[in-house]
């Protein structure tokens, strides 16, 4: 048989579950072809990269799932039901399906954000089998997808690191994007005991003359106020600086944002990065993920095609 689309095995993913048991997502990769009657043939078939199709649906489905909290991951890489999914699971005359993911909160944001409308193009031009849209079109919007979902997970990860890796993360995303001379010995993690609500520092120049001073947040709820961003700004002036930048895993109230951008004084410059836009900073700069592929789109070379220049 066919390998089903990893939005119409949920209820069976939720099923190996139910018993309440926690699972690493490779033996649910196993059950879940046996549940589904997979062929040695069916779970080896792969993509040209060598991945096996198969296990990246079943990687989508447990996202998709997660992100509408019917799983959880209690620790790195074990997964189990939520009350919620127990609920799916009793409806048993209700299909379990990207449709039925989007009456919860949590979902809606996962795939939407300020991007709703590109994600729901995503799913219309699947469901139409790509009519109106052509390969590139889908290809980007595909690109996409992936990405947001990437940016997802990826912020997961940092949350559940401890706040002083968060603290050296930060520092090489900075370093990555050129900072310091993108050289890792100009920048320093600050000591626990002693920061004054400056977590890293990074020097401009090899003398260190100008210094660009960090705070790294890593809050799991809740929104950074004016409140943290005055008191970092204290910290600043405390060092005789004006630049500072402010990373948070989660996002910035509309008084620190207003407080940034109308209430500092003109020389003082204070760039806030939060929790989404962290994520898509390590994407963009290579840091804690790596390129698992790469396509290269190519056109006719008219020029080639030129007699004239023969």
């Amino acid at each position: 048989m066919a390998i089903p689309a990893y939005d119409q095995f949920y209820r069976e993913f939720l099923e190996l579950l139910s018993d309440g048991k926690e699972r690493h997502i490779s033996e649910i990769v196993n059950l879940l072809g046996q549940k589904l009657h997979l062929s040695e043939a069916d779970l080896a078939e792969n993509f040209k990269n060598g991945t096996f199709k198969f296990k990246d649906r079943v990687g989508w489905a447990k996202t998709y799932l997660k992100k509408a909290v019917l799983i959880e991951s209690p620790s790195r890489g074990r997964n189990r039901i939520t009350q919620r999914g127990l609920e799916a699971l009793n409806n048993t005359s209700t299909e379990i399906n990207n449709k039925y993911l989007k009456q919860f909160p949590e979902f809606i944001e996962f795939i939407g954000g300020k991007k709703i409308d590109e994600l729901n193009e995503v799913e219309t031009a699947m469901n139409d089998r790509f009519q109106d849209k052509t390969p590139q079109e889908l290809l980007e919007l595909s690109f996409f997808q992936i990405n947001n979902s990437l940016a997802q997970e990826l912020l997961e990860q940092i949350k559940q690191s401890s706040p002083r890796f968060f603290e050296k993360s930060v520092l090489k995303l900075l370093i990555a994007m050129g900072y310091g001379n993108s050289n890792m010995d100009f920048a320093e993690v600050t000591q626990f005991t002693n920061d004054k609500g400056i977590d890293g520092i990074i020097k401009e120049d090899s003398l260190g003359l100008d210094k660009i001073y960090i705070q790294a947040k890593r809050w799991t709820e809740g929104t950074v106020g004016r409140k943290e961003l005055q008191e970092f700004v204290g910290a600043l002036a405390g060092k005789r600086s004006k630049k500072g930048v402010f990373i948070t895993t989660s996002k910035f109230a509309d008084t620190a944002t207003r407080y940034v951008e109308s209430d500092l004084g003109i020389d003082t410059k204070v760039v806030l990065i939060d929790g989404l836009k962290l994520a898509d900073l390590m994407i963009k700069f290579n840091v804690g993920v790596f390129v698992k592929d790469t396509f290269e789109i190519k056109r006719i070379d008219s020029d080639f095609f030129d007699e004239e220049d023969f």
